[in-house]
């Protein structure tokens, strides 16, 4: 049977979860510790060791985080049809795990990016796409896997600016990216060695005709996943400011003196995954209870609210940098925001990523969810460029415009949740019928 198709769960559980899961969960940690730890260093060692200018360091960093999610689009379609989803983890994450090295030397920058966002390619789309073949059809806990999964995804999003950050704001900026490039070792080993609780992952060959689909049938479903990921493009303009000009904000317009020390930096980018931590219980929690009253929100209005509240952060951001003129803002605004921020942030992009892993045809799973990264590419060449603003307007002035681009990919969601909610129904009617 082919892996896209399949409607076994593996094996024992952990934690009332397919041990795979678990697997998955930690893989996926460990290398979000290793991008987020060098991402977290990046902006900084451009502009403060390598000297670049704002401008320049903003498109670079804009433009090697837009190519590690293009890299997806080729990798998912090379999974799928070729190596299959285990081998192009292994071998991706091993291709990144080199170009973290490379960061060692500062002369083999762009060549280093360049490597990890290749890596990247095959890694990516390949490691979530196995989490809804963990499930039986129809499998309760399938909802919210991705949110939990999202927590792991985060764990390693709050190491990350505490080791790396740490290590390369106090001792220089290549120990830090050491420790990135050894938490992507260590997610390859957790990989090899769950092996065992992971579904299948032969590629679907293209002369194995019942197990994939015709894409003319998903006509309107590829139409309606476009056109999220037009709205998402917007709003990763907004989002993707955070390790961008929020991080050079953080580092000139925030007091960040505490009981007689200067809180580093880089620990404030911990506050996103630390709300992570903080606030998914209690959404699941809530949506667990709206479920069973039969009012929990669609995908689509759950991002939708989600790209609203960004909008308000930004709009926080903005009147504190306006009423604060050439003052600094006091920290603890700034955790505020985060707060905010995240809350807005688990509305949006797990719900998003689970929408198009749950309507992806059948055998073009990782491609699908590439599909995802290519608005995370496009999204992330956009806020690059608009990166390039913040040294030629006023940061209230910069911040309303990031409030205005999440409020209009709300805007984009909202109008587009009848045509996703007549498509999903669709989709559930034909599994029961199956």
């Amino acid at each position: 049977m082919s892996e896209s198709i399949r409607t076994e769960s593996p094996g024992p559980t952990w934690f009332g979860q397919p041990r795979g899961l678990t697997i998955l969960f930690l893989t996926q940690m460990w290398e979000i510790f290793s991008y987020y730890g060098m991402r977290t260093l990046l902006i900084y060692y451009m502009t403060k060791q390598l000297l670049f200018g704002q401008q320049h360091a903003s498109l670079v960093f804009g433009t090697y985080v837009a190519m590690a999610y293009f890299t997806p689009i080729l990798g998912g379609v090379i999974a799928d049809r070729w190596l299959g989803k285990r081998r192009a983890v292994i071998l991706g994450g091993s291709i990144m795990a080199i170009g973290h090295g490379m960061m060692a030397f500062d002369a083999w920058l762009y060549v280093a990016l360049g490597t990890i966002a290749l890596g990247n390619g095959l890694f990516t789309p390949s490691l979530p796409s196995q989490v809804g073949e963990l499930y039986k059809k129809n499998d309760p806990r399938s909802g919210r896997a991705f949110n939990i999964y999202y927590v792991g995804i985060n764990l390693g999003g709050l190491l990350a600016p505490l080791v790396c950050g740490t290590l390369g704001e106090l001792y220089g900026w290549h120990y830090g990216f050491a420790a990135a490039g050894i938490g992507m070792l260590v997610g390859l080993v957790i990989y090899v060695w769950g092996g065992r609780y992971l579904p299948a992952s032969a590629p679907v060959r293209r002369t194995d005709p019942s197990a994939r689909a015709d894409l003319r049938d998903y006509k309107s479903t590829l139409m309606l996943l476009l056109a999220v990921g037009l709205a998402v493009t917007v709003f990763r303009a907004a989002y993707e400011q955070l390790g961008n000009t929020v991080a050079l904000w953080i580092d000139s317009g925030v007091d960040r003196a505490a009981a007689g020390v200067v809180i580093p930096m880089t620990w404030f980018q911990s506050l996103n995954p630390f709300f992570v931590f903080l606030l998914t219980p209690f959404l699941l929690a809530i949506w667990r209870a709206r479920s069973r009253s039969g009012s929990e929100p669609a995908s689509m209005r759950k991002m939708s609210i989600g790209a609203l509240v960004i909008a308000l952060a930004y709009l926080l951001l903005a009147l504190l940098t306006s009423l604060a003129g050439p003052a600094q803002v006091h920290w603890l605004w700034l955790v505020l925001f985060f707060g905010v921020f995240t809350l807005g942030e688990l509305y949006i992009l797990p719900t998003g990523l689970g929408l198009f892993a749950r309507l992806a045809p059948p055998g073009h799973g990782a491609t699908t969810v590439a599909a995802w990264f290519l608005a995370i590419f496009s999204g992330s060449l956009a806020a690059g460029a608009a990166g390039t603003l913040w040294s030629v307007m006023g940061h209230g002035a910069f911040f309303l415009c990031l409030a205005g681009l999440a409020a209009l990919a709300a805007l984009l969601l909202f109008l587009l949740e009848p045509l996703a909610a007549r498509i999903e129904a669709q989709r559930a009617a034909s599994s029961d019928a199956t």
